[in-house]
């Protein structure tokens, strides 16, 4: 029994992801067609296995996104390589608890070992920590909670034992552009989602770094900073050695990344110059599912000082537990015990791609784009807003809706989404709507470039 259901789920899988290059992108039901399908009273007797996988197919396949397709260009969302969904399946079918060494063994070395490749990858120190948690959110909140940690103690201070009642104050210094996971991160770790400094940005997104400069003169106490290597509407890096210069003025300063897809330009001989500087940060988070194209459930939380991390993350000690020697136990560098071996499908992306097949991959998303953009500005009626220094694109229409180019775009994109060819998001760009571009996968090709932008075209006509 356990063999037939498991055969037919990877009948169906196969199905759907050869179907993703001629599927239709967007969903094709409402939410009341989905309660309506996958709803009713709980089974009292249950329901055979194979006929439950089939049926929760047919009923869910009408909501199913093409994300993983190549003509999705919503969200930065980037797809996942086959081996790494080979990958994944077999990390469900093991059922490891990626908590422990002695619960895991595979799956602990597994981790140390993409860890290393990742670091190398990214041209980050060796000696650094890596926790795989599920994207870059948890990524942000754990190497956040390690600079809280390092700053309250070299105040004096034990945050995890002791809390943060009567502790010192943090001060956190954030660009205005900063992602809204970095704010919810600070919210998650007491130290407020609006009580922080906020530095102007340029017109590109990238932090100002003599004003940087002056917030961090006017701070007494402990001291985090977060810049960006990826503005999430431009792709723009912050200066990363000026602003870590005026960073290490201050006695006792913690600088974070926040590089979810950013950070992986470090990863192309072409492209590094842009994200340069950065590895003398103290933390870094990043997506794997962004650009490693990996399964959901991929981030890694990456610090500089593992005596930090561990100390912000180890859990609290109980009797039955075994602990590691000289092993690894990846409890320590996560906010979690009981969890999915998260490594297995990273590994399985760099044994796949390489050092070159990564470095090419982002190459090629970001060579997209720029094509992109170059088609749509060469069109009557339409605006980029940014410089394409990446894989973002920002859109922006005019000539329609009697002249207001907010309505407009906003139009062009609800058709651009109904329509099916593609998928791209809408955003507001410093007070003005945009279309968004998201180039992040690896299956897209310049024809489907060029099949998503005749298809804004024509929607923007039909607007």
């Amino acid at each position: 029994m356990d063999s037939e259901v498991l055969r037919r789920a990877a009948e169906l899988a196969l199905s759907f992801r050869e179907g993703l290059p001629s599927r239709r992108v967007g969903a094709a039901t409402t939410h009341a067609a989905l309660r309506t399908a996958l709803g009713g009273p709980i089974p009292e007797d249950g329901i055979e296995p194979t006929r439950v996988i089939e049926e929760l197919a047919a009923a869910a396949d009408p909501g199913l996104i093409a994300m993983a397709g190549p003509r999705y260009f919503g969200f930065v969302i980037g797809g996942s390589i086959p081996s790494t969904v080979a990958a994944d399946w077999l990390t469900a079918a093991w059922d490891q608890n990626a908590g422990i060494y002695q619960a895991g063994p595979s799956a602990s070395v597994v981790e140390e070992i993409a860890s290393s490749w990742l670091l190398e990858l990214l041209d980050l120190p060796s000696t650094a920590s890596v926790g795989f948690v599920t994207g870059a959110q948890m990524a942000n909140f754990t190497c956040l909670a390690a600079a809280r940690h390092a700053v309250l103690a070299r105040a004096g201070w034990d945050v995890e034992a002791d809390g943060l009642v009567a502790a010192p104050p943090v001060t956190v210094i954030v660009g205005e552009e900063a992602h809204a996971t970095v704010l919810t991160a600070l919210g998650y770790l007491g130290l407020g989602r609006e009580r922080n400094l906020r530095v102007p940005t340029d017109e590109q997104g990238r932090i100002q770094v003599d004003r940087l400069a002056d917030a961090i003169g006017s701070v007494d106490g402990p001291l985090i900073v977060a810049l960006q290597a990826g503005n999430v509407n431009t792709g723009a890096f912050d200066d990363a050695p000026r602003a870590l210069d005026a960073i290490r003025r201050h006695p006792n300063a913690w600088a974070h990344v926040d590089g979810a897809f950013g950070l992986w330009a470090r990863a192309s001989d072409r492209l590094r110059t842009a994200a340069a500087g950065f590895e003398g940060a103290d933390s870094w988070s990043v997506d794997g599912h962004k650009w490693l194209n990996v399964p959901y459930d991929s981030g890694f939380a990456i610090v500089a000082d593992p005596a930090s991390h561990v100390g912000a993350m180890a859990p609290a000690s109980g009797a039955y537990i075994q602990y590691a020697t000289a092993e690894r136990d990846p409890f320590n560098y996560v906010p979690e015990y009981s969890r999915r071996a998260r490594g297995f499908a990273t590994y399985a992306a760099i044994r796949t791609l390489g050092r070159t097949g990564v470095s090419g991959m982002i190459e090629r998303c970001c060579e997209i784009a720029r094509h992109m953009a170059d088609r749509l500005r060469a069109a009557d009626g339409v605006e980029i807003l940014n410089d394409v220094v990446l894989n973002q694109v920002l859109v922006r229409f005019h000539h329609g809706h009697g002249g207001d180019p907010d309505a407009h775009t906003r139009d062009v994109v609800s058709r651009i989404q109904a329509d099916g060819t593609a998928w791209l998001g809408a955003t507001t760009w410093h007070g003005k709507a945009a279309m968004r571009i998201s180039v992040s996968n690896w299956s897209t090709t310049g024809t489907d470039a060029d099949r998503a932008v005749d298809a804004i075209l024509r929607c923007a006509a039909d607007a």
